[in-house]
């Protein structure tokens, strides 16, 4: 039976009362017109989940009874995206497509060529702004695990962050349409993360290349189209959850809590 996931951050105890109120219970309640006797699914983001049954059900709130508590397993290897800012249009759908197709972790990068600016506080309002698309997306597609949104990052920001994945074992893919070597060749399965990063509309300059190659990144073609800076790190995380075991989970539901 397919679940409603709703999340709620610290999950009560097998035996606690689960309150959705503000934002989250108004949706609940109002919106989707969720009433007592029905099951819904918790989560914290974080993998725990909450097995739970309205008892009360308000115009803004809802009060559910927890039957059951489990945690659900991160899927490996572990996929974060370094992503160029896109253009305004097209910034909150990298960040959503990318979050249905199992992203770990976004990470904003305002790259060389990129057309969007994010500086002072429109870069924390950008943040937000992709954390609470994130969230949005993670709950459309039943996700255990919400993708965390890192602060804005500058070059020397990136190519620290891959030196650090190449230290400990992972992989960088650098996906650029111009590389020699094909993402299907590399093998993702035995590695504990990868780390993709996606330029932006005007691609990645040749400094900031050789900058990721020099930390150990590999460039990468996707495939014989080029892709827009929006969709290529969800079509790179569908080949990449084909070859590993990351697409071997099933859907989040009620079966699959008890």
């Amino acid at each position: 039976m397919a679940a409603t996931v709703f999340y709620l951050d610290p999950l009560p105890d097998v035996g606690g009362t689960a309150v959705l109120d503000g934002k989250e219970g108004r949706h609940a309640a109002t919106v989707r017109r969720i009433r007592v006797g029905e099951r819904i699914l918790l989560s914290d983001g974080r993998g725990g989940i909450a097995d739970t049954v309205v008892t009360s059900a308000m115009r803004d709130r809802l009060e559910m009874a927890v039957h059951a508590r489990s945690e659900v397993p991160r899927a490996t290897p572990t996929v974060g995206v370094v992503q160029a800012l896109p253009k305004a249009e097209r910034s909150e759908l990298a960040v959503e497509l990318a979050t249905e197709a199992g992203i770990d972790s976004i990470v904003p990068w305002q790259s060389s060529r990129c057309v969007a600016r994010w500086e002072g506080a429109k870069a924390d309002k950008g943040v937000a702004r992709w954390q609470a698309v994130a969230t949005a997306a993670a709950k459309q597609s039943r996700r255990p695990f919400v993708p965390e949104v890192a602060p804005l990052h500058t070059g020397g920001e990136v190519f620290a962050l891959a030196r650090g994945v190449v230290e400990r074992g992972g992989i960088v893919a650098v996906l650029h349409e111009a590389a020699s070597v094909a993402f299907s060749s590399l093998t993702f399965r035995d590695v504990p993360e990868v780390l993709l990063v996606v330029g932006p509309e005007g691609g990645l300059t040749e400094s900031e290349v050789t900058s990721l190659t020099d930390v150990g990144a590999t460039p990468v073609m996707l495939g014989p189209t080029v892709l827009r800076t929006s969709t290529a790190a969800a079509v790179a995380l569908g080949a990449l959850g084909v070859s590993t075991d990351r697409w071997a989970q099933a859907p989040l539901d009620f079966e699959s809590t008890t």
